[in-house]
């Protein structure tokens, strides 16, 4: 439509209804959100489902072991189980709260059986709006109030600096402006106006799994500061602890003999059989004799803050047995396919050159004095025999049987200079994201230690608009269309790396969880 207001002014009533039809036809096209655009926020949608569902599993975890240890002691852990109480309730009470909200966006969206894990009309823009901003329920306000309440309760719960910023900046409610809008923007009206159904309910899933990542951190502060020691001091106990109950004829028994929760500026006094044992530390060492189970008891006298002495006896047993094998799994308590699993057999008093050991399901492979298992047959069993020289014949002198179990899947990262950014509460620099070349995948829990090849992944960003970009990789690379988007990130923004398929050294193909990438 060219030409100044003269021109319109001589357009004939019918052209100007084309262009005023032309105009609306516009708007409309405008308003249209992509499919791929919602498919996006559907993926984003059931990977933090998924998350959320493991996090409320381990809060509920540590939730427990705090009652336990309240349960133990009340008078030492009262204070910390009522904090953690608290957290407990309020935490749940607002995660409810907004699923809750979900549900209803979605029944306005899809009627009475809207489910919000399965939206039908995920391009609605009426519902969330409807639902939270309307001023005669003004469920969005009271969302953001409950939130900062939320947050103002839970800071003062984490003291370490670091952990409490990105808690704070997690569950900030601070918003920008959309471009064009003069003055500021609340925060209610930032997320939910004219906001896609799908759109506003990924947000409000997201906001649930920040209340659950500040709950753990809360809750293993707690935990953290309760001093186990102290939980058992109302119950003086003597204890004794070998290094062994079970004894070769011939070797060494030593074993620890102490009371729980003793004062290390006053050592106690240690008695066995009558005889005053002058070791400091408590350690009672003797050379056994005949095979067989032999006892021996005593007591250990500790002084009391009013000057008197208690008294607290023992008893004990160890067992003198004739040689046998003795195998056990250095690195984990089970046999996982695929790998090596370093096992470590001997046989007390018989030379490694003159053990042999055999396997099933499973191949077993000496290295030096030690002996790696590579299992088979995931679900199933495997069996290690062992065979050792004595007396000049092979004799068979154990044997033990493992479960064999398929490798666990792996945590997604960006490799970084220094280690791995694993995604939020933590933030990563935009120097160093445009530095990474892709992303990889890992177990590295402290038992195992095993890198993943990664296949495939995609990124989700989101435009002002609050619409998904859903781009795909480069095998385990970051493509030229996510670097791209990579340039246009602003500082404090994120994106999601969602869809990531891992190949692990057993073969498989595993989809793995999402992580949420945020800029300092």
């Amino acid at each position: 439509m060219a030409g100044g207001s003269n021109n319109v002014a001589r357009m004939s009533p019918r052209q100007r209804m084309i262009n005023l039809m032309y105009i609306v036809l516009t708007a409309m096209l405008a308003l249209n959100v992509s499919s791929d655009v919602l498919n996006g926020f559907s993926l984003v949608q059931e990977g933090l489902h998924r998350t959320n569902k493991n996090m409320t599993l381990k809060n509920e975890v540590q939730f427990r072991y705090l009652t336990s240890l309240y349960e133990q002691n009340p008078t030492k852990a009262g204070p910390w189980y009522q904090q953690g109480l608290e957290l407990h309730d309020r935490s749940n009470k607002l995660y409810n709260e907004i699923e809750s909200l979900k549900k209803l966006i979605a029944q306005k969206a899809d009627g009475p059986n809207g489910d919000p894990n399965k939206i039908v009309n995920q391009d609605n823009l009426e519902a969330a709006s409807t639902t939270m901003l309307n001023p005669m329920s003004n469920r969005g306000k009271k969302l953001r109030e409950q939130i900062e309440a939320y947050r103002n309760f839970i800071l003062p719960l984490i003291p370490d600096p670091d952990k409490k910023k990105a808690v704070d900046e997690m569950l900030s409610l601070k918003v920008t402006p959309p471009p064009g809008t003069v003055g500021p923007v609340a925060w209610e009206t930032r997320m939910f106006d004219n906001m896609p159904v799908v759109a506003a309910i990924t947000l409000l899933t997201k906001l649930q799994n920040d209340i659950r990542q500040a709950e753990s951190e809360a809750m293993g502060n707690l935990i953290s500061s309760i001093d186990m020691g102290d939980i058992r001091v109302n119950k003086l106990s003597a204890y004794v602890i070998p290094k062994s109950n079970m004894i070769i004829r011939g070797g060494k028994y030593s074993a620890n003999i102490v009371l729980a929760a003793i004062d290390t500026t006053q050592r106690p006094v240690i008695y066995v059989g009558g005889q005053r044992i002058n070791n400091a530390d408590g350690l009672y060492e003797f050379v056994p004799g005949a095979v067989g189970t032999h006892e021996f008891s005593g007591y250990i006298e500790v002084m009391r803050a009013d000057g008197s002495i208690d008294k607290q006896p023992f008893k004990s047993s160890y067992t003198v047995i004739e040689p046998m094998a003795t195998i056990s799994p250095t690195m984990m308590n089970v046999l996982y396919a695929g790998i090596d699993n370093p096992i470590s057999i001997s046989v007390p008093g018989v030379p490694m050159t003159s053990v042999q050991a055999t396997m099933t399901n499973g191949s077993l492979t000496r290295n030096g004095d030690n002996w790696v298992a590579r299992a088979t047959n995931v679900g199933g069993e495997a069996t290690i025999s062992v065979s050792a020289e004595l007396e000049g014949r092979m004799q068979n002198v154990g044997s033990m049987t493992f479960r064999i179990r398929k490798l666990p899947d792996p945590d997604p990262f960006i490799p970084v200079s220094g280690g791995h950014y694993k995604g939020t509460p933590r933030r990563i620099s935009k120097a160093a994201l445009m530095g990474a070349d892709g992303i990889g995948a890992a177990v590295d829990d402290g038992l195992l230690n095993i890198t993943y090849t990664v296949i495939s992944f995609r990124t989700v960003f989101f435009d002002s608009m609050g619409n998904a970009m859903p781009e795909v990789s480069n095998g385990s690379h970051f493509s030229e269309r996510q670097k791209e988007q990579f340039k246009r990130l602003k500082p404090g923004k994120s994106f999601f790396i969602s869809s990531i398929k891992a190949k692990g050294p057993d073969g498989i193909t595993r989809d793995i969880s999402p992580m949420e990438v945020g800029l300092n």
